[in-house]
């Protein structure tokens, strides 16, 4: 079946074993998350001890003023509980550190979950470019916080950091492979970000990857981290989810994504479809 926008027309948290996910986390009312060197070390501390906690890959990562960019692979199907580990711990660093007080965050972090190949390469450059697209520095080796200079053999490499993959595309050789990462960096400057390829605003992928993705998101290990109360902000309308024309299979499937993943009741649903609660029920089990 061919994937529709409405189908998923806000950002669920889809995760399963070995997903990759590049992240953000912004400053609430757009403040500024990092007012010093010492406070990015500290959030850098609080990375490492998630990473290790829940066997997480880190290929990539930048720290700027009011927000931070990651590129995460979860091993495991954990990406909420380190996120919240993350940010809690952080937030609380920060309070004791600046005494202040309330909610560090604006919300929860937001997610792009990216299909593997050919975009981590992509997203991690567009991660490290921040700080030069936002005319923070001239060239992406003189941002220290960021996993540029890391990767590209400048510095040495922080212990939660995972450069071999990123670098196995460019050379067997190490050398050879950083200098073409550098050169590969640097060609991507004045480009635009990876985004704008998505046709769904949390899945950057092929249509392949987008169609499994929405197939994820009718399973119950995909949605076992998404409150009922998130389901219903922002979710398509049952006119949407169910066109005149529907084939019954097409049907069925919007039934359990209507029921699973946007929150609707079955009362709902059979209402809308003229159709038996008992069917609703036991389709979408």
């Amino acid at each position: 079946m061919r994937l529709s926008q409405h189908y998923m027309s806000r950002p669920l948290r889809i995760t399963y074993p070995g997903a990759l996910h590049h992240i953000t986390a912004r400053g609430n009312r757009k403040s500024e998350i990092f007012l010093d060197d010492r406070d990015r070390e500290i959030f850098l501390e609080k990375l490492s001890t998630v990473i290790m906690n829940h066997n997480w890959i880190c290929h990539a990562y930048c720290l700027m003023g009011n927000h931070y960019h990651l590129l995460i692979e979860t091993v495991e199907a954990n990406l909420s509980d380190g996120m919240r580990d993350l940010n809690k711990d952080y937030s609380q660093a920060f309070n004791r550190l600046h005494e202040t007080v309330g909610h560090l965050f604006q919300g929860r972090f937001k997610a792009f979950i990216i299909e593997k190949e050919p975009y981590l390469l992509e997203v991690a450059r567009y991660t490290v470019l921040n700080p030069v697209r936002a005319s923070q520095v001239d060239h992406p080796a003189l941002w220290r916080w960021s996993s540029f200079a890391a990767t590209a053999g400048l510095v040495d490499t922080s212990p939660f950091l995972t450069t071999d993959w990123i670098l196995g595309h460019f050379s067997d050789d190490r050398s050879q492979a950083q200098r073409a990462y550098i050169k590969f960096v640097m060609d991507g400057i004045d480009g635009g970000s990876p985004f704008e390829e998505a046709v769904h605003r949390s899945i950057l992928g092929s249509p392949q990857f987008v169609g499994e993705m929405r197939k994820q998101c009718t399973s119950s290990t995909t949605i076992k981290e998404i409150s009922r109360e998130e389901r219903l902000v922002g979710r398509p309308s049952l006119e949407d989810l169910f066109p005149h024309e529907q084939m019954r299979e097409a049907r069925n499937e919007a039934i359990v994504f209507a029921r699973v993943g946007c929150g609707y009741s079955v009362a709902e649903i059979a209402r809308f479809l003229k159709m038996s609660r008992t069917y609703i029920s036991d389709l979408s089990k």
